[in-house]
């Protein structure tokens, strides 16, 4: 997962009751606002997270709008998220948390000749299909 999406993922999965991850995650919530525009798909993304932050479906619908946004490729955003895993990071059980996500086994690519990285299972009706550089 990237950082930006790991970051929003993990502050809503953190106590965002401590007002320095709250404050870590208006930051970069903020700017990625200021980025996208406030009715921008990434930003609707972020707020049907927050509304169900354990639902799946909506985490990996943050990622893809990340990297259709290529928010990644701003380097302030970029640190923002960064200064915002470090907070969640030194919350007790925070680390457990961002190791939790990053094993999650999502992943996403978005775009031609995107690379997906992670664990990945497809499932079709005739069973499933693994393995490496798969390609249809």
């Amino acid at each position: 997962m990237d950082p930006i999406t790991t970051a929003i993922v993990a502050a809503l999965a953190a106590d965002l009751s401590k007002s320095v991850i709250q404050a870590s995650y208006k930051a970069l919530k903020s700017a990625l606002e200021k980025k996208t525009g406030s009715s921008s798909d990434l930003l609707d993304s972020i707020d049907q997270l927050e509304k169900s932050p354990n639902r799946e479906d909506r985490q990996s619908t943050v990622g893809v709008e990340v990297g259709i946004a290529k928010v990644n490729d701003d380097p302030n955003l970029v640190k923002l998220a960064e200064d915002l895993l470090n907070q969640i990071k030194d919350q007790p059980s925070g680390e457990q948390i961002i190791n939790k996500i990053m094993n999650a086994g999502n992943a996403y690519a978005t775009g031609d000749g995107a690379t997906a990285m992670g664990n990945l299972n497809i499932k079709n009706n005739s069973g499933s299909i693994g393995g490496t550089n798969i390609k249809k």
